[in-house]
């Protein structure tokens, strides 16, 4: 006879909590939610954050959701407090040059599963947002939109994205022509017309198409290595098709 184990029930009056909740219910816990911030952007650094949150704790984040939902005030107001309320997190950075090196997908991967692996207890269960994450050393599943319907994976996402954020701005202070304190790497217009006009630098992602485009066109050779074939890479410019033409700081209560 064949022993199924026991379903985990999902109540949807729990809202972004309810698959935290169905996993505790059932002894999986802690749950680690799992997130990055900066995979479209053809500059700055890839961000992956972990975070686990207290179970019961719904009340103490009124509004936490999808970090790119919430206004800089408020992801600012939830980073804090995820810093002083999360019952554990990691931020890793994945600086520009890893990423031109192994390719922004396999930083994402790796980024996760190290994100994972610098909390401070290991987690019984572990949510990912919308695609599979091979290696990691917990059971885990993907969510679709998970950093709109889990808590965890939300609050990953304003770690990642105000780390980041705030990473960028420190950039801009560096190289204030590219206007990194507005854009913050993401391939808006104002970044493709100062791309065009200055080149890329050394916090560009050279194996993405437009900074590889414009490198060429002020005769400009990569300061790292790109891993080969890797300057066909596309970019996501706010949600529209790739363009070729122009178009860390909170870590773990410990560490990367």
């Amino acid at each position: 006879m064949i022993c199924k184990p026991p379903r985990a029930q999902v109540r949807q009056t729990a809202g972004t909590w309810a698959f935290q909740a169905a996993l505790d219910r059932r002894g999986l816990g802690p749950v680690a939610g799992v997130d990055e911030a900066g995979r479209g952007a053809c500059a700055g650094p890839l961000v992956v954050a972990s975070c686990v949150l207290r179970a019961g704790d719904a009340a103490r984040f009124p509004g936490l959701t999808d970090s790119k939902l919430l206004t800089a005030a408020a992801r600012d107001r939830m980073y804090d407090l995820l810093l002083a309320r999360a019952q554990d997190y990691a931020v890793i950075v994945i600086p520009a040059a890893e990423v031109d090196l192994i390719g922004v997908h396999v930083a994402n991967i790796e980024g996760m599963r190290r994100a994972v692996a610098r909390l401070g207890a290991h987690p019984g269960y572990v949510l990912t947002d919308g695609f599979p994450v091979p290696g990691l050393t917990a059971p885990n599943v993907p969510v679709v939109k998970g950093d709109r319907v889990a808590a965890c994976v939300a609050a990953a996402s304003v770690l990642a994205k105000v780390t980041r954020d705030r990473i960028m701005a420190g950039v801009h202070e560096e190289l204030p022509a590219y206007g990194f304190d507005v854009h913050k790497g993401y391939s808006t217009a104002e970044h493709a017309a100062a791309l065009a006009e200055h080149g890329p630098s050394a916090q560009h992602r050279w194996s993405y198409a437009n900074v590889a485009a414009a490198a060429r066109w002020h005769g400009l050779e990569p300061p790292h290595p790109v891993a080969r074939g890797a300057a066909t890479a596309g970019v996501v410019q706010n949600g529209a098709p790739p363009q070729t033409g122009g178009g860390r700081l909170a870590t773990r209560r410990g560490a990367d």
